[in-house]
């Protein structure tokens, strides 16, 4: 079986306007010839996945969205705030969102798709996951499910499908790799945009909303984190395009997270024939990474040793934190512990070749 033939689920998770990065995916996707079997969306990643599984070409998802602006999704629910106060559904109005995926997907059912898709969501009144395009879930417009995987609790009321009320999925899941994992291919491809790791300055005087969506980040990156370190099987080939820096409400850098999105995709891929066997275990890509300790910034906290892998750090006996192998061969996930040291004093770097 060649690299262009897998028999695969791919995943693409949630992230706010970050998520444009899964239409550049989407277009290397294509530009290689490798198509999944089926798919799961998140959040904007339903958006997206929906908009491609319906038939619409990557190109043409692009150029809706490296126009799109804030007005033309985001508008402030002003009359609701002033009536209902804290007891309004939703900051923002759900009106221009309805209207996009609508114009994006029309009438089209989860039975129209050219490819199967689940669209992850979660009923706000009993905490249910609900998969949208499941049998027996499959018989409803994909736009209502993706509005409303697309309604981020506080942001967006949730939507209404069969008298029952349904929310953003990320509430569960942000990156629904369970899912994926129970379609039982030979392979799972996420495309995961929902990374905090970075340090975003000044967050505390950016105003409620922007904390509360840091905060919504921040939960989705150690959900994600905590899930990877036990993934097993299938394997995993974990796609992460650099959009960290970027707000879940960043507009204006459109066609640059569309293209970090096309660059770390074709980066991951390759020329498809070195991609994970069905028979490995575990995340991939993996590298080979070198390992220090910044020793004047080392204050001997111990973080290292309660979220680093076991046994790769110990206390000397000026209570400072040593490495006892200094080159690791790791997946992306097993990285993360980095940002966990409140001093910044681990480093960790690829080694070449």
């Amino acid at each position: 079986m060649t690299g262009t033939e897998r028999d695969f689920t791919l995943v693409l998770g949630g992230g706010g306007m970050k998520g444009l990065a899964h239409i550049g995916a989407l277009t290397a996707f294509e530009e290689k010839g490798f198509f999944p079997t089926d798919m799961v969306g998140s959040s904007i990643g339903a958006l997206v996945a929906a908009a491609w599984c319906a038939g619409a070409a990557a190109e043409d998802i692009k150029q809706l969205a490296i126009h799109v602006k804030q007005r033309d999704l985001f508008r402030l629910a002003h009359r609701e705030m002033a009536l209902k106060r804290l007891r309004s559904p939703g900051l923002y109005r759900r009106e221009p969102l309805q209207q996009v995926v609508h114009g994006m997907l029309g009438d089209v059912t989860f039975q129209d798709l050219e490819r199967p898709l689940l669209v992850n969501t979660v009923d706000v009144n009993t905490g249910t996951q609900v998969l949208w395009g499941a049998p027996g879930l499959d018989d409803i417009p994909v736009a209502d499910a993706v509005i409303a995987s697309c309604s981020l609790p506080g942001y967006l009321p949730p939507h209404e499908i069969r008298g029952r009320h349904f929310m953003d999925g990320a509430a569960v899941s942000n990156l629904p790799l369970g899912v994926a994992a129970a379609r039982e291919r030979d392979l799972v491809v996420a495309v995961d945009v929902g990374s905090s790791g970075v340090l975003k300055a000044d967050m505390h005087l950016a105003g409620f909303a922007a904390v509360y969506a840091r905060a919504i980040e921040i939960a989705i990156e150690n959900r994600r984190t905590s899930m990877l370190r036990l993934w097993d099987q299938p394997p995993l080939l974990l796609i992460q395009p650099r959009v960290e820096r970027f707000g879940m409400f960043s507009f204006g850098h459109n066609r640059e997270i569309v293209e970090e999105g096309y660059r770390a995709t074709i980066d991951a891929l390759g020329d498809c024939s070195e991609l994970p066997e069905p028979s490995a275990h575990g995340v991939f890509p993996r590298e080979r990474y070198a390992v220090s300790v910044d020793r004047e910034h080392c204050i001997g906290c111990g973080a290292c040793l309660i979220h680093g892998p076991p046994g790769l750090f110990q206390l000397d006996e000026s209570g400072k934190a040593v490495v006892t192998a200094s080159e690791q061969v790791w997946s992306p996930v097993e990285v993360d512990f980095v940002r966990q040291c409140p001093t910044y004093a681990i480093g960790v770097h690829p080694v070449e070749g």
